[in-house]
């Protein structure tokens, strides 16, 4: 699922040359706060998603966070994407979470279509503060 997701986001280096040891995979797998499912097709991975359950503050409940999704090029508009969000809202109404949220770069029409196809936009801003 990195290669192919590398792949599909233009960031091979990213998702291949430091990959996480089989423990920490292992781990994260099992923890109750992350999700993933890959679509296969054959022996090959043509899609996948990663998402996180946020255990909120205010009141006892989650959202869940699209953290990846992604298709292999020769598989879009198949509605790939689309069965694996269905996948995850059927976790998220069996976990009791109220939302799901993504984020979408605007360059990325395709993205904010599918999104927009099946959620209500919320224009934000996003800022990456460095710890």
């Amino acid at each position: 699922m990195l290669a192919m997701m590398g792949e599909a986001f233009g960031e091979v280096d990213v998702y291949t040359e430091a990959q996480p040891s089989d423990a920490y995979v292992a781990g994260l797998l099992g923890s109750d706060s992350f999700i993933a499912f890959v679509a296969v097709e054959g022996d090959a991975v043509i899609g996948g998603i990663t998402a996180y359950e946020l255990h909120k503050f205010e009141q006892e409940r989650s959202e869940i966070y699209i953290y990846d999704l992604a298709v292999d090029e020769r598989h879009r508009r198949a509605g790939v994407a689309t069965a694996l969000i269905e996948q995850l809202r059927a976790v998220a109404r069996d976990r009791g979470a109220y939302v799901i949220f993504v984020q979408a770069d605007p360059p990325d029409a395709p993205a904010v279509a599918l999104y927009t196809k099946l959620g209500v936009r919320e224009d934000v801003l996003h800022f990456d503060i460095l710890p």
